[in-house]
């Protein structure tokens, strides 16, 4: 698959290591920070989502997203665990689903540009957010070796079952604000964030390409294309 993520926001709080153990698949080995584990809330918007070769419908091809998400390793590959990812278009969670496993919802999804920033809400059953977030500064790609780079440049995801590699160029990151009225996400998934500020990333935009998948019952078979990108546009 193919796609394209605007205006996303990374949210990241330490979690103890024990208290990720007790979610986190017995199949996975946690990936820890300086002997922390490490959760996320990434809300976003994708566009141009496709099929290898294929065209992007602007009708079936956008929707905003919001994840909840750890880092894991399997077999000394680091990657990210998602403990839930929730979408507006029923299409894109049937989809995921099906054919590549991951924990899809569908929740009532709203991203929207306020200015120079982006008003964002989601809320399905037991998992609500709601918050006003934008960048504040230039770009800043993380450097290796720092908690910034560590947490961002993740190049698969890992389900108990599967490994899917995923292909992008460095985060474009810039520094940002956020006042969040309402985040529920994690606790849907049974994890306690800690009452401190949150780590925030922004992104404008990024292109992807989720490319060779490992230990799922799928025919699918995904490298690379050169597809051309749309712009990121307001939903």
């Amino acid at each position: 698959m193919a796609q394209t993520w605007c205006d996303l926001l990374f949210t990241h709080w330490p979690i103890p290591a024990e208290a990720l153990r007790r979610v986190v698949p017995p199949q996975l080995e946690l990936d820890l920070w300086e002997g922390d584990g490490w959760v996320g809330v990434v809300p976003f918007r994708m566009q141009g989502i496709r099929p290898r070769f294929g065209c992007a419908l602007p009708i079936l091809s956008a929707t905003p997203e919001i994840n909840v998400r750890t880092y894991v390793k399997r077999n000394g590959k680091a990657g990210v665990y998602f403990f839930s990812l929730d979408a507006a278009s029923a299409l894109v969670v049937w989809g995921a689903r099906r054919f590549f496993g991951l924990p899809y919802f569908r929740a009532r999804m709203e991203s929207s540009i306020e200015g120079d920033a982006i008003r964002y809400r989601s809320q399905r059953s037991g998992a609500e957010f709601r918050a006003l977030y934008r960048p504040t500064g230039p770009i800043q790609p993380a450097q290796p070796g720092t908690l910034d780079y560590w947490l961002t440049e993740r190049y698969c995801l890992h389900t108990a079952e599967a490994t899917a590699d995923i292909y992008h160029g460095r985060w474009p990151l810039q520094p940002a604000e956020a006042e969040i009225e309402i985040n529920t996400m994690a606790e849907a998934a049974g994890i306690a964030l800690p009452p401190i500020p949150p780590l925030l990333h922004f992104a404008r935009r990024l292109d992807v390409h989720v490319a060779q998948i490992t230990g799922l019952r799928t025919n699918s078979d995904s490298r690379n294309d050169a597809g051309v990108h749309p712009p990121c546009n307001s939903l």
